[in-house]
């Protein structure tokens, strides 16, 4: 009699935890997919942490910065503004590689354009959940210091310096690309809520990523 009574309660359960995960699965897919989608950023390696090629590295990352606002051409699409960086991609080169000589080093210089992990970031009141983005990567010799990033598209390394805000009209570029949910998430200033919604897109990578590996 007991049984007969709980087990349609456990049935019930497993139901229950079935749905919230395939839910949870689903929300976390859709986040990660969408931005993944709408962002192009800039990841800038150091050569080391020592505090000669910390200052370096800003050196290499204001001149790449300033080199950007020379571009002209549409970049009003992710996809634009990728394919600007493209046509581009040796004249970056040689902007890093200069400052690097006129500051007297010879690190060697790699700059590539490739979809390539990112670790949860917060950009003044902007926040990205970890995940793959495209971005334009700039490694300065060992590249074992601590890295840089800033977003290229929408144009999120321009935004004002003084205050280090995003503001609305910023991410107008990607408003149709995004929910009106998505744009809340990641310009929300409760810290409690990013972590928690961020925390499930990160368990949910990592879960997907051990079912791949079990696949294998």
């Amino acid at each position: 009699m007991f049984l007969k009574r709980i087990i349609p309660f456990f049935l019930l359960l497993i139901s229950f935890c079935a749905f919230f995960f395939l839910s949870v699965q689903s929300y976390a897919q859709s986040v990660e997919e969408d931005l993944s989608g709408s962002f192009f950023r800039l990841h800038i390696l150091a050569n080391s942490n020592s505090e000669e090629d910390q200052a370096l590295k800003y050196l290499v990352r204001d001149e790449l910065i300033s080199y950007l606002h020379t571009l002209s051409g549409d970049t009003h699409s992710k996809e634009s503004v990728m394919e600007l960086a493209r046509l581009h991609l040796a004249d970056f080169q040689k902007v890093a590689e200069k400052v690097i000589a006129e500051n007297g080093y010879s690190y060697p210089v790699a700059v590539e354009i490739g979809n390539f992990p990112f670790p949860t970031k917060h950009y003044g009141n902007l926040s990205l959940p970890a995940g793959s983005y495209d971005a334009l990567r700039v490694t300065i010799g060992k590249a074992e210091g601590q890295n840089w990033w800033c977003v290229l598209f929408p144009p999120l390394c321009f935004v004002n310096s003084t205050t280090g805000l995003v503001e609305e009209e910023d991410l107008a570029p990607i408003e149709d690309t995004l929910s009106d949910d998505e744009i809340a998430l990641i310009t929300t200033e409760d810290t409690d809520t990013i972590r928690f919604k961020f925390k499930l897109v990160e368990l949910m990578q990592n879960a997907n990523s051990f079912f791949e590996q079990l696949d294998n």
